[in-house]
């Protein structure tokens, strides 16, 4: 069972590694993860994806509690959540088969970013299923790199962390 983690922190060297070490010592997966400043800028937010029971992640929760630097912790419900992720992706491209990329891109609302005589990088910022879309569909134009983002996510409606 995936849950997104939001952790509101203080805008330190060293926050993001205790927070890890937390999950390590239980042997606890971290899928994504996305570390960002927010609109004070002595404040940071670690969104994490994790794999784990409802039990195992009230105990990370607790233990994030007890550290110093973490102002708040919430464990957001998919229903609650506004989450995106972004990807570029580099796909080999000739002249005849630009128009058929382009038209991915279009039906996808991608964006292109760089292109050169052989190749195509393409920038899609979105839900994780519509990025594995996009990655599917491109698929058969050669993907000669994919760098994606962690997800980042907000809590719907007038709520927050």
């Amino acid at each position: 069972m995936k849950k997104t983690i939001s952790i509101l922190v203080e805008n330190r060297a060293g926050v993001l590694n205790r927070i890890t070490s937390l999950f390590s010592r239980r042997a606890f997966n971290i899928e994504s993860l996305a570390v960002g400043v927010t609109d004070d800028p002595s404040l940071s937010r670690i969104t994490m994806i994790v794999d784990s029971g409802n039990s195992v992640v009230e105990q990370v929760e607790k233990q994030l509690h007890k550290l110093v630097e973490v102002i708040k912790v919430r464990t957001l419900d998919e229903t609650s959540l506004i989450g995106r992720e972004l990807m570029l992706i580099k796909v080999g491209a000739t002249a005849r088969t630009r128009g058929d990329i382009m038209t991915i891109c279009e039906i996808m609302g991608a964006r292109v970013s760089d292109i050169s005589p052989s190749t195509m990088t393409l920038e899609l910022s979105d839900t994780t299923d519509r990025l594995n879309t996009f990655e599917d569909m491109l698929r058969p134009y050669t993907i000669q790199e994919v760098a994606r983002t962690g997800v980042i996510a907000l809590q719907k409606g007038a709520g927050k962390i």
